[in-house]
């Protein structure tokens, strides 16, 4: 029998946990402070849900797929966050537009694990649905910002920006090609397998070698927001159409609201594999380590209307709480020191005292306190011991005497200092507040 989950799933301890949902808190802080609202969407939607969404890859190798046996209907488990969010919107046609929501959850990917990727994941994503203007794209771009900082990256990030209209157009323009998703996928895999890999891949295509050296060069160029827009205008100005033009003009006026302390650059290898995106499209990568994008997301003005059966603009970005915490941990910027939320450990020193330690201990709770007791009759020094490996600051002693005097001594592990006072719920707090902190 085998003890462990499956490959790409895992167990996480407490100190992970912990970890995990302070800077969850932390994200859901920034979320709140531009306005977003919490919702959540069932893990499991109807395949024909997700079905024609994604794009081949996904579809056909990436998605948890099945049939149940009982009804013989096809079930997935969720892509992405994003999909469902399109759902959600065609079943809840009483929301209010724009609607800005956040969701925290996992989601599952039939893909080989390896560093940073796992089968099951946590996205947490902000989304703008019912403004088509740049100033939501921006809003977005801000958010992912912040966010990072939130998250303790103050530097070392770059956004990278660039707008499936304006690829679209320089394909057409330039090669010719009059649907350039195939392209975007083998474009995507720069990361992974470099250029020579992408030209390979392309030539595989069936392009001819002056359109693979176009491609190649292309994207090739990468540079700060306003310096890349206007490269693109030297490059295209009399020969743009209007995918070209209206990506520019579109990326001009985002980048006015943009952050001006921001890193972002016009990127013009990203693509973005998925199918739905529209518009502009964002990835969020650290410098150090290489671990690929930690937030992602763009533009999908389409989505919603395969649901609904009429267009509604929606834009957003998911921050990827695996990577982050792989980075985080890889950098020091985080640590798993923290292994437990207890704040005092009662310590009980004469089982015959246990009763009145039990009832120390929820008068401590009542205050507001995480209070821990043994309910294993271990031994003093065994209490003692479990209450140091867990890095417990404050001991609260409990014997004969305490009871007989209707007290409690506290014990600070940091500093040394050692307090006996009344159970009275000025004292308890006034000595708790300076232990606890």
């Amino acid at each position: 029998m085998k003890v462990r989950p499956p490959r790409g799933f895992r167990d996480f301890t407490p100190d992970i946990m912990i970890l995990r949902k302070d800077l969850i808190a932390r994200l859901e802080r920034v979320f709140r402070r531009y306005g977003y609202d919490p919702i959540d969407t069932p893990a499991l939607e109807y395949w024909e849900t997700l079905a024609g969404k994604y794009g081949e890859e996904a579809e056909n190798r990436l998605i948890w797929r099945f049939e149940d046996p009982w009804s013989g209907r096809e079930y997935a488990l969720r892509y992405d966050l994003t999909v469902p969010l399109a759902r959600f919107i065609a079943s809840h046609r009483d929301i209010t537009l724009p609607f800005k929501r956040y969701h925290i959850g996992p989601v599952w990917r039939h893909e080989e694990p390896q560093r940073g990727r796992y089968r099951e994941f946590y996205q947490c994503d902000a989304d703008i649905v019912g403004s088509p203007y740049p100033e939501a794209d921006a809003e977005i771009v801000n958010l992912a910002v912040d966010a990072l900082k939130a998250l303790g990256f103050e530097e070392g990030f770059e956004v990278r920006i660039n707008d499936r209209r304006l690829l679209r157009g320089i394909y057409e323009v330039d090669l010719g090609v009059s649907d350039p998703t195939p392209l975007y996928r083998v474009i995507d895999k720069l990361d992974k397998i470099g250029v020579e890999g992408v030209r390979k891949e392309l030539e595989r295509l069936g392009l001819a070698q002056g359109i693979v050296e176009k491609v190649l060069s292309l994207i090739t160029i990468k540079l700060p927001l306003h310096e890349g827009i206007a490269e693109i205008r030297s490059r295209y100005g009399g020969n743009a159409n209007n995918h070209i033009i209206e990506a520019l003009d579109h990326l001009d006026e985002m980048a006015s609201y943009i952050k001006s302390d921001a890193n972002i650059v016009l990127d013009m290898s990203l693509v973005r594999g998925l199918d739905y995106y529209t518009g502009p499209i964002v990835e969020v990568v650290l410098r150090e380590p290489r671990i690929g994008s930690v937030a992602g997301g763009g533009r999908y003005d389409n989505l919603i209307g395969i649901f609904l059966g009429r267009s509604i603009p929606a834009t957003g970005v998911s921050i990827g709480i695996e990577r982050i915490i792989d980075a985080g941990l890889e950098l020091g910027i985080y640590n798993l020191s923290k292994r437990t939320y207890t704040q005092v450990q009662v310590i009980v020193l004469d089982r015959s005292s246990y009763s009145y330690a039990w009832r120390v201990a929820d008068k401590i709770r009542n205050l507001g306190y995480n209070v821990s007791i043994d309910l294993a009759r271990l031994s003093e020094k065994a209490q003692r011991k479990k209450a140091r490996r867990l890095g417990i600051k404050v001991l609260a002693y409990i014997g004969a005497q305490e009871e007989r005097s209707g007290t409690v001594t506290f014990y600070n592990t940091e500093t040394g200092e050692r307090v006996t006072v009344s159970l009275s719920e000025a004292e308890l707090s006034s000595i708790l507040g300076g232990f606890v902190g």
